[in-house]
């Protein structure tokens, strides 16, 4: 059985960068829809971890618990992603004079 296993340190550093690189470029370029790319990879990393645990076999037994490390990280990159998503589209909306999605996070982003 192939796992996406994400919780190996390497491939956890390489996805990592490359998220944080690409909510810099989406800050940067102030355009939500960089950051909604990852956001659904990660829900879709998701499914398809809770999909291969629930349908894990005997033999393969020994991968639950790379599978449900693989899943908590899944939880803290979605997280992590939807928190920059929101905070982009503000971004982007106040660049365009639009009304973002959700401004209830207001108090939250002027901490920030």
């Amino acid at each position: 059985m192939f796992i996406f296993n994400i919780a190996h340190p390497f491939t956890l550093l390489l996805v990592l960068v490359a998220t944080v690189l690409l909510i810099f470029l989406a800050q940067e370029l102030k355009k939500s829809y960089i950051v909604a790319m990852p956001l659904f990879a990660f829900l879709i990393l998701l499914i398809t971890h809770v999909v291969q645990l629930v349908t894990l076999t005997e033999e393969y037994a020994d991968n639950s618990q790379t599978l449900c490390y693989c899943l908590a990280i899944d939880f803290v990159f979605i997280l992590v992603t939807f928190f920059a998503y929101l905070w982009v589209d503000d971004m982007e909306a106040k660049k365009l004079g639009k009304k973002s999605i959700d401004n209830s996070l207001d108090w939250f982003w002027k901490n920030v």
